[in-house]
């Protein structure tokens, strides 16, 4: 329903778009790290924000993670947690992929993947998630820009091959539990 009328909106756009135009707007589609040295600066500056804001809550998300009655019970202020969690959450988001375009798998996958690994501490998850979720996305974008050399592919469509084995993986993993 709401996807299918955005995405004819997109479509629209597309096919009512300068030419000189449509390659970027396709490659941004796709997710494209091209772009970042014209990055906004409200936007490094909107993430710089909402990760000083994230990283103190981790200790509550922890306590949230065993259901809200208990953090309640244990002095958590709920009601106003969870709020400031899916602004922030959304407003991160809104920030990278105003710089990048839709670069998916990324934030679905790795911390999943880190989880295994680290536990669920978000006072560690958080800030590990951020530092391999970049390192997977430099990786990523080495791979997008070398295997079809000269030609660059959009990061997006390598994340993607990459994320979906990883995201098949966690589901069996979780489906066999």
């Amino acid at each position: 329903g709401l996807a299918a009328g955005w995405w004819a909106l997109i479509r629209f756009l597309l096919a009512v778009a300068d030419p000189f135009h449509l390659p970027g707007m396709l490659f941004w589609l796709m997710g494209d790290l091209g772009a970042v040295v014209r990055t906004p600066w409200w936007a490094l500056a909107v993430l710089a924000i909402l990760a000083g804001l994230a990283l103190p809550l981790g200790r509550s998300l922890n306590v949230l993670a065993r259901g809200s009655l208990q953090a309640r019970s244990m002095g958590v202020p709920v009601g106003r947690l969870q709020p400031a969690i899916h602004i922030v959450a959304a407003l991160a988001t809104a920030s990278a992929v105003t710089v990048a375009g839709s670069v998916g798998f990324v934030g679905l996958v790795i911390p999943h993947l880190l989880r295994l690994a680290i536990g669920n501490d978000q006072r560690l998850l958080i800030p590990a998630a951020a530092l391999a979720g970049g390192g997977f996305l430099v990786l990523a974008d080495t791979l997008a820009r070398t295997i079809l050399a000269p030609q660059q592919l959009p990061v997006g469509v390598v994340t993607a091959f990459l994320g979906v084995p990883m995201f098949l993986y966690l589901l069996n993993r979780r489906i066999a539990r």
